[in-house]
């Protein structure tokens, strides 16, 4: 089967999964598809190996046509990211710009160093032997909140402002910094590559900082081209390229289309939807993308919840999967409670704000990437029978699966104290 029959067999699926969640389970959409998506994972599973031992290598042969890194990395993560700029409220992030800025540089690397320190001395205690620059490319890879999933739950749960704006900039920024991270570890790791202070800062300029100067002139052009034009259906094609080219001549160049793809998002939907669209566009503008981020977000989340199928079990890695859930959420709490002593001096929050941050900052299919990225080969144990892929990746999915089916579904009733709270006239801790 072709990737592109694949593809719409999947989405078929997905769309079907959310149909029937309006009337069985009615939870979250999101949360319905990776749900849904897993439960099949598993009757495949158990199907494969009783009575269709065929089904489940099927099923593995026809998901593996589909390069889920390269899908998401590569394809789908432009229009995603670029759906999420579009959204975004620039006046009020500017007033939480330096909470923002701190989380995002200080908190993915308090993150990465706690997840890697606890996960060395668990590996020590099971005695597992995983050298430390390996626990630390898993700190770097999980410890980055995944844009898309925020977004697709946790903003639309109406979280109070000041909390949503910090938790929406954080996730749509902070890939940037932890992708810096994962690939100056990843090159030492795996290619011998020494990390300098010089080498990490080149990677860090060209890739972080170049994306957001390319997507300022991304942004910038764009504006000026919807600006030129009165054709309502001209001016909708052309935010499309945007994350199609624009986002492919990001990668070509070497700078972080994530980041390019936010900042041109921000800039067209704070600044060319009242200069430059005419009425007609700016009216349909939010449904097109709406719609399109909908029908994106409903794919990657199936293929989340089937890379069950693609992820290789081994039961001496059990015990580092079930710390590494309250190791990461541990990880992540240090990481904001550890800022907010400092923001605190300055300005008054939210009483649920940490608790709020730490329980929705969720991770999903910017993680698993990473990991699948991982090369083959790397064994660890005593007999070398233990893949350092396989390890990384059932850990991986455990804490997306965690934080996407139950942070995701837990969260709401911290939201709802959050905003009778801030209601009540008690805003601050």
């Amino acid at each position: 089967m072709s990737v592109y029959y694949t593809l719409c067999f999947l989405a078929a699926t997905a769309i079907t999964i959310a149909f029937v969640n309006q009337y069985i389970m009615k939870i979250q959409t999101t949360i319905a598809i990776t749900f849904g998506a897993l439960i099949i994972s598993i009757l495949m599973l158990v199907l494969g190996k009783t009575t269709w031992p065929e089904l489940q290598q099927h099923a593995v042969t026809t998901l593996e046509t589909v390069d889920f890194g390269e899908f998401l990395l590569q394809g789908i993560l432009g229009f995603l990211l670029f759906a999420g700029g579009l959204g975004i409220n620039l006046p009020a992030m500017k007033s939480q710009k330096w909470e923002i800025f701190v989380l995002v540089i200080f908190g993915v690397i308090i993150s990465t160093a706690v997840v890697a320190t606890g996960l060395w001395l668990l590996a020590y205690a099971a005695s597992i032997p995983l050298p430390f620059i390996y626990c630390l490319l898993f700190g770097a890879l999980i410890s980055p909140t995944d844009p898309i999933a925020v977004l697709a739950i946790v903003k639309k749960l109406g979280a109070p402002e000041q909390i949503a704006i910090q938790i929406e900039g954080e996730s749509l920024f902070n890939d940037g910094i932890g992708l810096v991270i994962f690939l100056t570890i990843f090159a030492v790791a795996f290619s011998g590559t020494e990390a300098t202070f010089g080498s990490v800062l080149t990677l860090f300029t060209h890739e972080a900082i170049g994306g957001i100067i390319f997507g300022g002139l991304l942004g910038l052009m764009a504006h000026l081209m919807i600006s030129a034009t009165d054709d309502g259906s001209m001016e909708l094609l052309m935010t499309l390229c945007i994350p199609t080219a624009g986002f492919a001549l990001a990668n070509v160049l070497g700078v972080s289309g994530a980041l390019a793809m936010v900042v041109a998002g921000i800039m067209i939907g704070n600044w060319t939807r009242y200069t430059g669209f005419s009425e007609q566009s700016e009216k349909y503008l939010d449904q097109f993308w709406h719609l399109l981020d909908e029908f994106l977000n409903a794919l990657l989340f199936l293929l989340i919840g089937l890379a069950m199928l693609l992820v290789e079990f081994h039961w001496q890695a059990w015990v580092l999967v079930l710390g590494a859930i309250p190791l990461v959420l541990a990880g992540r709490f240090i990481s904001v409670a550890l800022p907010y002593t400092g923001f605190r001096r300055f300005r008054s929050y939210n009483k649920y704000s940490i608790r709020i941050l730490t329980w929705g900052g969720l991770r999903g299919g910017l993680s698993l990437a990473m990991a699948l990225s991982i090369p083959v080969g790397v064994k660890l144990g005593a007999d070398g029978q233990i893949e350092l892929r396989d390890v990384i990746l059932m850990m991986t999915y455990a804490i997306v699966l965690f934080s996407i089916i139950v942070q995701g579904m837990t969260i709401t009733p911290m939201i709802n104290k959050a905003k009778a709270a801030e209601k009540a006239g008690f805003p601050i801790d």
